[in-house]
């Protein structure tokens, strides 16, 4: 019994990591702009897809190359999904601060979009998506070097959009047909695919008790590191450099921040990136879990939500504490080992049995969290500050 408690534990905690790299960066930007990002769990999706990328390009490497994909994948990971979030805040996002509602709807839409990206993204659209890129901004380049840019701007953009759109379709379409590039072939589909972990995150470490054994799988330990580097790191990142210290500003007043000449709208931009690269490190690590697919950061987007209000929005210490606790009861709950520890009492019996299912120990978990905010409504580090208590 003991032994099987420990174990569920174990793997809460390790859940509960994965929740945790992916509320750091959730809960500054949300701390910071007030923007509630739907496609948060797209980037995880990206970050896990990246892994799956950069794992076949090692493949062929053989070993002792191969071992070492990992290695790589989280800071490539972290790389990409940064840049989408900040293609993302710059194209989207900055037009809707303040308009809480705007914001997410625009990211559910981002979301979908996302998601469609990847059970569809072939040599085609690839092509297409660079050439328009290359035209249209290249184009808008070109005629911002005129002195009279601003008064031809408004129609001039569209123009350029429509044109850009149509060049870019033909040219793609000509192009996968001559050289062959597998048209209508996705480069992922629909259906879910398989990261293998190398060769020294397999198996685990066998702890022996009196009462009986459990393993320590070296994927999840991997998973509670790189957790703990990416939570060293971003304290390290908030405390220790001059950016932290003006993210911390904005955080807590923006209009004096950008007063005292603080460039607010660069502190959103890298802050979105970072938080957008975090995810993408945590897609990394639930890659190593089990299959990724499209909908994959469906699955972890409500539990971040969740963390970050319970934590107290902005609050690195609350944050942690959130996410170990939602990981951990939620595995403990879904397990069935609560059932099991409560065995002789039947009503406890019956009651944890009953909520023994994957989908049923979140309905318990959301009923925990409505409970303990009508409690502490500001989480448990609230946010203070005169901007908050204004």
């Amino acid at each position: 019994m003991l032994a099987g408690l420990l174990d569920s534990i174990y793997g809460g905690i390790s859940i509960g990591a994965v929740l945790l790299i992916a509320a750091l960066g959730l809960a500054i930007v949300f701390g910071l702009m007030g923007v509630i990002n739907l496609a948060h769990g797209e980037l995880m999706m990206l970050g896990a897809y990246t892994t799956f990328v950069v794992q076949n390009a090692f493949k062929p490497l053989g070993e002792p190359w191969f071992a070492t994909y990992i290695l790589f994948a989280v800071p490539i990971a972290f790389l990409v999904t940064a840049l989408v979030g900040l293609v993302l805040e710059r194209g989207v996002i900055r037009y809707l601060y303040g308009r809480p509602l705007e914001t997410l709807l625009a990211t559910w839409g981002v979301s979908l979009i996302l998601q469609q990206f990847v059970r569809s993204v072939n040599w085609v659209m690839i092509i297409g998506i660079a050439l328009f890129v290359v035209l249209f901004f290249g184009a808008l380049w070109v005629l911002s070097k005129r002195a009279d840019f601003q008064g031809i701007r408004n129609w001039a953009v569209p123009i350029l959009c429509v044109l850009s759109l149509g060049i870019a379709f033909v040219s793609g379409k000509f192009l996968g047909e001559t050289f062959k590039l597998a048209v209508t072939k996705p480069w992922f589909g629909t259906q879910g695919v398989d990261v293998t972990a190398p060769a020294w995150l397999r198996g685990g470490w066998l702890v022996e008790l009196s009462g009986g054994s459990f393993q320590l799988s070296y994927v999840r330990l991997f998973i509670i590191g790189l957790t703990i580097l990416c939570v060293a790191g971003v304290y390290l990142f908030l405390q220790r450099s001059a950016w932290g210290l003006r993210i911390r500003a904005v955080t807590q007043n923006r209009s004096m921040s950008a007063c005292l000449g603080i460039p607010t709208a660069k502190v959103d931009a890298i802050t979105f990136a970072i938080g957008s690269g975090l995810a993408g490190v945590a897609g990394c690590a639930i890659s190593l879990l089990g299959s990724v697919s499209p909908n994959t950061g469906q699955n972890y987007v409500v539990d971040t939500f969740m963390v970050v209000v319970v934590g107290g929005v902005g609050k690195l210490a609350g944050t942690i504490v959130a996410a170990l606790a939602i990981g951990t009861v939620n595995y403990l709950i879904g397990s069935g080992i609560l059932a099991l520890t409560f065995a002789p009492i039947k009503p406890l019996l019956d009651f944890f049995t009953f909520f023994a299912t994957t989908s049923m120990a979140k309905v318990m978990i959301f009923a925990l969290i409505i409970a303990f905010l009508q409690v502490r409504p500001g989480g448990i580090f609230p946010q203070k500050g005169r901007s908050y208590e204004l």
